[in-house]
C-alpha cells in the first residue's frame, strides 16, 4: 500500500494483489491514519465487483464514526447497489468533490 498524506486528506493506493489483501493492509495501517480523511484508490489495481467493496465496510463505518470522511475510487461500480455506508466515486477528482461536501456538512452540523 503507497500513503500519500495531501494538506487536507490522506490518499491510499494499492500495490496488493486483491481487495482483501488491500484491506488487511489498511487493518494493520489504521494507526497511522485514523485521524485523517481518507481516499482508497482501487480503480487500476482490480477488476472489481460491486459486492467486492463490501470489505470495506468494517473501516467506512469506523471511520465516519469519527466524522471523517472515506471515499473509494472504483470504476465500473453500480452505485445503486452500494449500502448507504459506502462512498465510492469514479475518479480522484470526484473523490475530492466528495470530500468539499462533507467538509461543507460538517460545517453546517448535518
Amino acid at each position: 500500500m503507497k500513503i500519500t498524506k495531501k494538506k487536507l486528506f490522506t490518499l491510499l493506493d494499492s500495490d496488493e494483489k486483491s481487495i482483501s489483501l488491500f484491506h488487511d493492509s489498511i487493518i494493520n495501517n489504521y494507526d497511522n491514519f485514523k485521524y485523517e480523511h481518507l481516499i482508497l484508490n482501487i480503480s487500476g489495481n482490480f477488476n472489481i465487483k460491486t459486492e467486492d467493496l463490501f470489505v470495506f465496510l468494517d473501516v467506512s463505518e469506523k471511520h465516519r464514526e469519527k466524522n471523517l470522511s472515506f471515499v473509494i475510487i472504483a470504476k465500473g461500480i453500480d452505485f445503486d447497489e452500494l449500502p448507504d455506508e459506502l462512498i465510492v466515486a469514479p475518479t480522484l477528482t470526484e473523490a475530492k468533490d466528495i470530500l468539499e461536501m462533507e467538509a461543507i456538512e460538517r460545517d453546517l452540523g448535518f
